[in-house]
């Protein structure tokens, strides 16, 4: 049987509410989303689900392709069971990816990057010119969630450039996607990192220098979402505030119906920490099971959240039909 929750537990060593701007008046590339029927989703650790591009592609028979059952996650849930469409998923995230390894080194030199999962395996292989392009501008999505290791990995340095080079970097990327042909994006901003149980565990210091790099990097995907709109007024830009979320989660499980059963918000369990072979597994040194838990080890969460944020997400999308930008932003402040 797959071990419940693997690939959420996969690489393990990579390490304010944000108001962001709504798009426009949705364009005519954007089908609903009830309407699409493509999804290439980019990221690390919190979304992959070791999709491998050589292998078995996505179908109207098998909508994630390869492999056959990674494990429950945000992306899986979006795909399965909070869609409204038969959604080909094409999920091109490493856990532990930076935005770029030459910026932020990751924990092993075999994973991708967000510059690798870009250049090295979607420009060849599903771009405009790809060998196995199949989706269209006005029926494709494309996500990415990225800088739990970009932050993670350097909160500590003192280089006040430093996250300039790297947003340079994935607004480039952004570019290239938008040259391929993208023109529906969700972008993802990064959770309460301090709040891990790899940073509590650290002492106040780290938390309290962690915090308002996290903020900074929060507020650099709202400008580069906002830029993007500006550049390229043929496209749909949704941001997803998963660092709000989580905060609310924490601070009280109930505000989310998947997670009002947790009862473990801080710490987590050892023997959960590799993943569990069922949903519900219980061992008694643990205190609860593993889905009353919100950490399943020290920087991932476990399913129930997952499955929140795929709810919301589903909520986001399915709320812009063909709705104005003040429509949109009352939404995610209200909500």
């Amino acid at each position: 049987m797959t071990r419940i929750s693997a690939l959420i537990a996969a690489a393990l060593s990579a390490s304010g509410a944000q108001a962001f701007p709504a798009p426009r008046q949705a364009n005519a590339s954007w089908p609903g989303f009830g309407g699409l029927q493509y999804w290439f989703s980019f990221g690390d650790s919190y979304t992959q689900t070791g999709f491998d591009v050589n292998s078995t592609q996505p179908s109207a028979e098998n909508p994630f392709g390869n492999p056959e059952y990674p494990g429950p996650n945000w992306v899986g849930y979006l795909t399965y069971k909070y869609n409204s469409s038969l959604l080909q998923t094409y999920n091109l995230a490493s856990g532990g990816a930076t935005v770029d390894s030459a910026l932020v080194a990751p924990y092993a030199d075999t994973v991708l990057s967000l510059k690798q999962q870009v250049e090295d395996e979607y420009l060849p292989k599903y771009g405009a010119d790809g060998t196995s392009k199949v989706w269209e501008s006005d029926n494709t999505l494309f996500s990415i969630w990225i800088g739990v290791n970009d932050v993670g990995n350097s909160y500590w340095s003192t280089n006040t450039t430093f996250m300039d080079s790297i947003f340079t970097e994935y607004s480039g990327l952004v570019d290239q996607l938008y040259t391929s042909g993208a023109r529906n994006f969700l972008f993802l901003n990064v959770p309460p990192l301090e709040r891990t149980p790899l940073t509590t565990g650290q002492g106040s210091d780290s938390v309290d220098l962690e915090k308002p790099v996290v903020t900074d990097f929060n507020t650099r995907i709202s400008n580069l979402a906002s830029s993007l709109q500006e550049k390229h007024a043929d496209t749909t830009v949704f941001t997803f505030d998963a660092h709000t979320l989580f905060n609310q989660i924490l601070d009280d499980p109930s505000s989310y119906t998947q997670t009002a059963g947790l009862k473990n918000t801080t710490a987590y369990c050892t023997d959960y920490e590799n993943g569990t072979d069922e949903q519900n597994t219980t061992v008694a040194a643990c205190g609860v099971a593993v889905n009353e838990y919100f950490w399943l080890n020290t920087l991932h969460p476990t399913f129930p959240v997952h499955d929140a944020v795929a709810s919301e997400i589903s909520k986001q999308l399915s709320a812009c039909a063909n709705c104005t930008s003040t429509y949109r932003r009352r939404w995610q402040l209200t909500h």
